[in-house]
């Protein structure tokens, strides 16, 4: 399992973990029943403390995408898929429903705001 922590990002790290995991788990990458590093490996696999690593299992078991069992470890969790991704969406939508308002108010064009979604989405 790959993940990647940025220490410049204003996310903190717990959600960096969690976001990376959730996008595994959405794109088929990890599938139902496989299992995750323990917190200890993880923690140690990216320099952290277990405590983050804590963090970031709590939430995603909160949240149904992976279950833990004492002893056991932790594994991605049998959601629909869809539903997650439906989630996800929702999720998207209300952040850019907050990102037009801000534009509207800016005074920002749909032409400028989708220039900028589109160089935000690729990446330049």
């Amino acid at each position: 399992m790959n993940i990647n922590i940025s220490n410049s990002s204003g996310q903190p790290i717990y959600d960096q973990i969690t976001s990376q995991i959730k996008n595994l788990i959405i794109t088929g990458e990890l599938k139902e029943g496989d299992a995750l590093p323990s917190m200890r490996l993880l923690a140690k696999e990216l320099r952290i403390s277990v405590i983050t690593t804590k963090r970031a299992y709590e939430e995603l078991e909160r949240e149904g995408f992976i279950v833990s069992m004492t002893g056991k470890g932790s594994f991605v969790a049998s959601k629909n898929i869809e539903f997650i991704k439906e989630e996800q969406l929702r999720s998207m939508e209300e952040h850019l429903q907050q990102a037009v308002e801000a534009a509207t108010l800016a005074g920002v064009t749909l032409p400028e705001i989708i220039d900028l979604l589109t160089y935000l989405y690729k990446g330049e």
